[in-house]
């Protein structure tokens, strides 16, 4: 295998939910706390003495002026128009990414929450206008489609399976089409009499954005710029300004670090660190933003201001409603209460859970690996907690009594829909034994020393199993890695490759691990191996007839091997057994048979095996 520099590095998907999924549920599940306290602080100050000063607070007026050109709101709306823009610019850049790079390039995967978040925008919508069939009050349909991300991810991790994992990236996938939808309905439904001028001036942004993204542009000031732009302008043109959050998001490109970039960044990095000179600390700077997504560096910003201060914030601004005065009563015989209700809490039940698991049942999909039915229900329960879409369209849609009783009714679900969650989730545990969401973490197929290839001794102690492929950048950089552990271990560990070939990403990595196979018949299996690490965008098979006749192999052998395809199932048992294995992502490991969750730098992995050794 070819030296190369070890160093910690994530793969696309390391464990059960990659390092970027790991952060984000993180910081929303974080940022879920704070989003009770400011709610429950928004409540106590608006029903206390000092109620006038709560209301005098929001409708203070804020102005930022240039020359002529003046932007003035009160600040609940620089918070509404403002805030929530970049709350929504967050969810574009993660959508924008989960398509690109993300858990949703496997498209197939999207299918079943595609059809589970339509139904849980369309049921609830329904079942309001049922109770609330006419005037004012019908304006409200809106309210029961969102889906507010942050608490369902609080929610879950308290009352959920004690692993929820898959689940968790199910509902992720699934408020995708809840945001999306319901910012398109904002947009189309609750704005204002629009500005045509203002409207031209937003889609000559949009189409900007576009060409950075086609283009690649990699700084960053270009697209706040334009962002900005966008932003003013969709607010003077009569849209709500979570439309132009929303649209800039997804316009802002991800994409996996290219192999050249992380060099380019490595080498200017290797030369800072000879010549620590101001000049060469710029351009190793410089390569390393290159080498990482503007949307990946935007969303390393913003996305703790979102979870932490920004969706608080509209919390405390939104949330604070005076129940004296006979409000409560008042509220519970208002339909715009029950309706919100009853299409929160009913109606998402109903409209993501049966309609997943028909859909599920008809073959037009399969659930996650390690979800059951009743984890899709309990999963569809909490996403009756609107809260935060639901506050934003209730301010749009109503005038103040209504928009009153509008929040008492989602404060009244997010306490029902937590509840319905729990029993749901303990439900499902106890009849249908159903106490993880995740992936399985034991190696499904043993180790086999006359199938496997092995280095080391095959009656070695320890054992560190790694699933890659050839096209896998990842792959070829860890086996330094791989050297250094075992160089650490000798005798002590044997060493197991296994093929994951991912051919949405990398299109030449089974026609590579054929190859492999292919030199491993005739006793070449390890040589092939390097020089796939070091040509891999070289992986024709022209260019992998020239490596068999570089290692002196039977040329017309392997070329026939490879036309007939003999290898090629031994490649897919290896990926059907990683998938068993909950493997998702190159590379992956085990240690000893149970899958290693985290990084995979040299120090990491010897800890874990010398962890191993220490329990067996």
């Amino acid at each position: 295998m070819p030296p190369t520099m070890s160093g910690r590095r994530r793969a696309m998907l390391s464990g059960s939910l990659s390092a970027h999924r790991r952060r984000f549920l993180a910081t929303e599940s974080g940022g879920a706390a704070l989003l009770v306290v400011a709610t429950v602080l928004a409540l106590l100050w608006a029903n206390s003495p000092w109620s006038d000063a709560y209301t005098r607070l929001f409708a203070t007026e804020i102005g930022v002026q240039v020359g002529s050109r003046a932007v003035s709101m009160d600040l609940g709306h620089w918070i509404n128009d403002g805030l929530m823009a970049v709350f929504f610019l967050v969810v574009g850049l993660e959508v924008r990414r989960d398509l690109s790079v993300g858990e949703l390039t496997d498209r197939s995967r999207l299918v079943l929450p595609i059809i589970g978040g339509l139904g849980g925008l369309i049921v609830p919508a329904l079942i309001y206008l049922a109770i609330n069939p006419s005037g004012e009050a019908a304006r409200g349909w809106g309210v029961v489609i969102g889906t507010d991300t942050a608490f369902l991810l609080g929610v879950l991790a308290l009352v959920g399976p004690s692993v929820s994992s898959q689940l968790r990236v199910f509902l992720l996938t699934l408020t995708v089409v809840d945001d999306i939808v319901a910012v398109s309905v904002i947009g189309i439904v609750y704005s204002r009499s629009l500005s045509v001028p203002a409207l031209l001036v937003a889609g000559a942004a949009v189409l900007l954005l576009a060409e950075f993204s086609r283009a690649r542009v990699w700084q960053t000031w270009p697209y706040v710029v334009v962002i900005v732009v966008l932003w003013l302008a969709t607010v003077a043109s009569g849209l709500h300004a979570s439309v132009a959050g929303m649209l800039a998001g997804l316009l802002v490109p991800a994409f996996t670090p290219p192999r050249d970039a992380v060099d380019s960044a490595s080498r200017y990095l290797h030369a800072f660190r000879q010549s620590p000179m101001a000049q060469v600390g710029r351009s190793a700077s410089q390569a390393l933003r290159q080498a990482v997504s503007v949307n990946e560096r935007m969303q390393l910003l913003l996305h703790p201001w979102s979870g932490y201060v920004i969706v608080p914030v509209f919390a405390l601004a939104n949330a604070g409603v005076d129940l004296r005065g006979g409000l409560l009563a008042e509220s519970l015989r208002s339909p715009v209460v029950w309706g919100i209700v009853a299409g929160l809490v009913l109606g998402k039940l109903v409209g993501i859970g049966g309609s997943a698991l028909v859909a599920a049942r008809l073959g037009a999909g399969r659930l996650p690996q390690g979800v059951g039915p009743g984890q899709v229900l309990g999963g569809a329960a909490l996403s009756g907690i609107g809260f935060t879409v639901s506050l934003l369209i209730a301010h749009l849609a109503f005038g103040p009594e209504l928009r009153e009783q509008a929040t008492v009714g989602v404060l009244i679900s997010l306490v029902l829909a937590t509840g319905l969650g729990w029993l749901v989730f303990g439900l499902a545990a106890r009849f249908l034994g159903e106490t993880s969401a995740g992936l399985p973490m034991i190696l499904a197929d043993p180790v086999d020393p006359e199938r496997d290839h092995i280095l080391g001794p095959v009656d070695a102690p320890l054992t560190l199993v790694e699933y890659a492929d050839y096209e896998c950048p990842f792959c070829a950089q860890v086996t330094g890695v791989i050297e250094e552990v075992r160089a650490y271990f000798g005798d002590d560990l044997r060493y197991v490759w296994r093929h994951l070939p991912l051919p949405d990403v990398h299109p030449h990595a089974e026609l590579a691990g054929a190859a492999a196979e292919a030199a491993a018949a005739q006793g070449r299996y390890w040589e092939m191996s390097e020089l796939l690490y070091t040509h891999q965008d070289e992986l024709e098979p022209a260019d992998l007839t020239g490596y068999a006749a570089e290692l002196g192999l039977d040329v017309e052998r392997f070329i026939r091997d490879l036309e007939e395809g003999i290898y090629t199932e031994r490649v897919r048992r290896d990926a059907e057994g990683a998938e068993a294995s909950g493997a998702r992502g190159t590379p992956t490991f085990f240690i000893g048979t149970r899958r290693h969750v985290g990084p995979y730098d040299a120090r990491s992995l010897i800890a874990a095996l010398e962890a191993s050794r220490a329990r067996t």
